[in-house]
């Protein structure tokens, strides 16, 4: 049986495009990319930086303060463990399956025993629709690798939302910052996982009329035989 190292994102194409999900994971045949814009990836940074201040001082970021439960994960150490793709050890694994699921923490919180993910997300503008449709699987998903890795969680996950409101003299932004509340639920996490990673043991799925990246990859396949 062939062995799977799935995350949250590649659980999220699964849902979109099962056709682009198998082909992803079993021939290395992947989506074309965009050019991906480096200012998101710096805001991370930056963020994590000012967070971490807060956490030596056992503080919570005026920000966030009293907009959720508990208080910042402690550990530094630990904490860059579980931000990272490589190094983190938190992962949940179905040997029948073949499959282990894994994922990269923004940030925790403790609240009494147990584990609350907190995750940042820069926007270019105000939010028209519920946000949380487009990262309910992705905390769903951090709840169950903290539970499978001996860390109790809440049932909730939070998002603390970012986006540009004015420019200050001196080259200083101003943002604007939400934070939402999810509640988050593992069975549903579980149940993903569980039909993505049967999924990959079959033979490849039908080409999904509603994808233009399958579609072409099809017609690319039709051509060459």
């Amino acid at each position: 049986m062939a062995k799977y190292n799935l995350s949250p994102t590649m659980l999220n194409l699964f849902l979109e495009c099962p056709r682009c999900f198998w082909l992803h994971m079993n021939q290395n045949i992947r989506r074309p990319r965009s050019i991906f814009p480096s200012l998101p990836g710096g805001m991370d940074v930056v963020l994590k930086a000012y967070f971490d201040r807060y956490r030596l001082k056992n503080q919570l970021p005026p920000e966030i303060a009293g907009k959720v439960l508990g208080s910042l994960f402690p550990s530094i150490s630990i904490l860059e463990k579980w931000r990272s793709w490589f190094d983190t050890d938190l992962r949940y694994e179905v040997q029948s399956l073949g499959a282990t699921l894994s994922g990269a923490l923004d940030d925790c919180l403790i609240e009494k025993d147990c584990y609350i993910p907190l995750d940042f997300k820069t926007r270019g503008m105000d939010f028209k629709e519920d946000p949380t449709k487009y990262y309910q699987v992705q905390l769903d998903c951090y709840c169950l690798i903290l539970e499978a890795s001996g860390y109790k969680t809440k049932g909730i996950s939070y998002l603390v939302y970012l986006w540009p409101t004015e420019v200050i003299e001196g080259g200083l932004i101003k943002f604007n910052v939400e934070v939402i509340k999810v509640k988050t639920n593992i069975k549903a996490a579980k149940k993903v996982f569980k039909e993505a990673a049967e999924l990959l043991q079959l033979g490849i799925p039908e080409a999904n009329p509603d994808c233009q990246y399958c579609n072409y990859h099809e017609q690319r396949m039709t051509r060459n035989i």
